[in-house]
């Protein structure tokens, strides 16, 4: 598995039959109660949040929405969240903290819909409000990217204590179809745009963007739910048992401190 390319990870992560956030939810979660609506606008479908426990532990949960057919990504938008579904995330990581219930996040999105509607409401503003109150939340907020994690739609709930990425899911800063389009202006190269980016789960934990990598099955999450699951809980325990011990004080110095270190570059 170390030794697949990015363009071959990216294939893994676009089979149909990977688990979506829903999966997650019920194979991981239990009594979870979804909540909707923004306060302001409407209901976004690419974004579910709730609460659930874990472990007899309650959390929020907030995840993005990727469908297994035509129907399922229409209702969901292809994952792409407007900017009601970044407004709903924060009411609820608010509610979250109001109740002293850590943050789980589900990161599997392109990226941010960016149509004319959602430009008109405010799209970069929900973005930029959620990185600037995540990252003062004072809860422990764990991110997990389960497939693409794309731009500001991904760091819409990308800013966290803990950042895991599953083995073959991928972290980009555009996606690489518009990095070739940018590039080579042929957006039939993004095989090579991929596999230049360094956006893998391997890359991000060597520049210290994520700190966990979690194990898939052989063929990929989608050719083992339970295998999947049981990574994933065994990762969320021991980072809630990490995150949960610190002070308000330190979980934010920590957090702060994550950030501010990121970047590694040559001269």
């Amino acid at each position: 598995m170390d030794k697949l390319t990015a363009w071959e990870r990216l294939n893994i992560v676009h089979n149909p039959n990977r688990p979506n956030a829903y999966d997650y939810i019920n194979g991981i979660f239990e009594h979870y109660y979804e909540m909707q609506g923004d306060r302001c606008f409407a209901e976004d479908k690419a974004i579910t949040g709730g609460i659930a426990t874990f472990q007899k532990l309650p959390v929020t949960i907030l995840a993005n929405v990727k469908g297994k057919d035509i129907e399922q990504n229409r209702r969901c938008n292809f994952s792409m969240a407007h900017p009601e579904g970044y407004r709903k995330a924060l009411r609820l990581a608010k509610q979250a903290e109001k109740f002293k219930r850590p943050v789980i996040c589900f990161i599997d999105t392109t990226g941010a819909f960016c149509g004319v509607d959602a430009e008109k409401r405010g799209q970069g503003q929900a973005i930029a409000t959620n990185i600037k109150e995540f990252m003062r939340l004072k809860v422990p907020i764990i991110s997990i990217i389960t497939g693409e994690g794309g731009s500001g739609g991904a760091l819409g709930l990308g800013v966290c204590d803990e950042l895991a990425m599953l083995e073959n899911a991928v972290y980009s800063v555009i996606s690489p179809r518009g990095a070739a389009s940018i590039l080579w202006r042929d957006a039939s190269k993004e095989k090579d745009a991929a596999n230049t980016m360094k956006i893998t789960a391997q890359d991000l934990l060597k520049f210290e963007v994520a700190e966990h990598i979690i194990k898939e099955p052989i063929s990929g999450a989608h050719a083992d739910h339970n295998m999947t699951f049981e990574n994933i809980i065994e990762y969320l325990i021991e980072a809630l048992k990490r995150n949960l011990k610190k002070s308000i004080a330190m979980l934010l110095k920590d957090r702060y401190n994550k950030f501010r270190k990121i970047g590694i570059f040559n001269e």
